[in-house]
């Protein structure tokens, strides 16, 4: 299944509707070019002050095997199963001090922003992207030497689609359910607090 596109309340771009979180992967290896658009998708995101706080590590299967599986290793056993296919893995971290050595308050939305442009093109590009907070950070840091100033926030699982009958039963069934979400007045409000936006 490749498309799965959002029961909307009005109709938005269909890159942002069509925009979805498989966890059925082919090993497929992602292109180099393709990893390089995706992460200069991720650079051109707005940043207060263009500070530009992200910072995205990617480990590519294919090209640094013995990377991807220390990365790979720090995913929790449930995501380790849905990922083994997987071609690349990307952390999205944040720089949390800014240059004047101030704590950048804004660092975690614009890293944010960054993840979802990156998202955003691999979905314009015919790849699939799932995020994921189901990983050890701390692990992550410990492995790759981050730095202490560096907030380790996501990972982020990119390639081609897969079969999805290749999935055990419960994930199969969350890969085939319609998409839902919360009603729009639930979270944009009109003009006060609480007051839902029709």
């Amino acid at each position: 299944m490749t498309e799965k596109k959002a029961p909307t309340e009005i109709d938005i771009h269909d890159l942002i509707a069509g925009r979805w979180s498989p966890r059925a992967y082919s090993n497929e290896p992602v292109t180099r070019e393709q990893l390089h658009q995706v992460l200069e998708a991720a650079r051109w995101a707005p940043s207060s002050s263009n500070l530009q706080p992200w910072r995205f590590v990617a480990f590519d299967r294919h090209r640094h095997e013995a990377e991807f599986k220390t990365a790979f290793d720090t995913l929790v056993p449930f995501n380790q199963g849905w990922n083994a296919n997987v071609p690349v893995l990307i952390c999205a971290t944040a720089q949390t001090i800014g240059p004047k050595g101030d704590v950048n308050r804004s660092a975690l939305y614009d890293t944010g922003a960054a993840a979802m442009a990156l998202v955003l093109q691999a979905h314009a590009l015919g790849l699939a992207a799932h995020q994921m907070g189901g990983f050890d950070a701390g692990a992550f840091r410990e492995k790759f030497a981050v730095p202490e100033d560096v907030q380790v926030i996501a990972m982020i699982a990119l390639g081609h689609y897969g079969d999805a009958n290749a999935l055990e039963d419960k994930l199969r069934e969350r890969e085939a359910a319609p998409r839902s979400r919360v009603p729009l007045s639930e979270i944009a409000f009109d003009g006060a607090w609480g007051k839902g936006f029709e």
